[in-house]
């Protein structure tokens, strides 16, 4: 009897499902140690990374997504958080309402993985359904992988900043994505539309 006729096949186990949700308050330690090694990686070695939020920080955030009917959704797998995203007006002024800004966090282990693009695509859909007719996004110009994650999703750039963040221990150029949801600007909002 050979070596190969004693040995067992074993069966690969198929990756478990990403499955996104809203936020919790029990998936804030999750949120907040994803963004916090994101954080870290931005600044240089030995200065002290001061404006991370804390706990409470982030619940009153949600909170304040929750009454204005913002989306922030989390990833799942398995039962554990893999990332996270969000948007928030992009600008405070009435004329601006229709406009929202998003982030997307995902967890370091996970990168590659489609997790990005399914919290994005969920975050258009649901601003889309809410009425929103422009979502934002601020992308480091070294991100490439980021940069094509928004172009496959209809996102086109629409402006550079550059020098205008430091890390690295060096000057980063950041990009500005836009795209357009429902009719964007090709008819005139309705006149209640987003309760504002």
């Amino acid at each position: 009897m050979s070596f190969e006729a004693d040995k067992q096949t074993v069966p690969e186990t198929a990756p478990q499902p990403v499955i996104i949700r809203p936020s919790r308050d029990s998936d804030i330690g999750a949120m907040l140690a994803i963004y916090r090694r994101h954080i870290r990686r931005g600044i240089e070695e030995g200065v002290e990374d001061s404006g991370t939020p804390e706990p409470d920080d982030l619940r009153d955030r949600r909170k304040n997504f929750r009454n204005h009917r913002l989306p922030h959704l989390v990833a799942t797998r398995g039962g554990e958080v893999v990332g996270y995203a969000y948007v928030v007006l992009f600008r405070k002024r009435p004329a601006y309402r229709f406009a929202v800004k998003h982030s997307i966090y995902v967890h370091h282990e996970h990168l590659g993985r489609g997790i990005g693009g399914s919290l994005l695509q969920e975050l258009i859909d649901a601003c889309a359904a809410a009425g929103f007719r422009q979502m934002i996004g601020y992308i480091d110009a070294d991100n490439a992988a980021s940069l094509a994650i928004h172009e496959k999703f209809g996102f086109a750039r629409v402006g550079l900043l550059p020098g205008i963040a430091y890390r690295y221990g060096h000057w980063a150029d950041t990009v500005m994505v836009q795209r357009s949801l429902g009719a964007g600007s090709t008819e005139p909002p309705p006149l209640l539309s987003l309760g504002r």
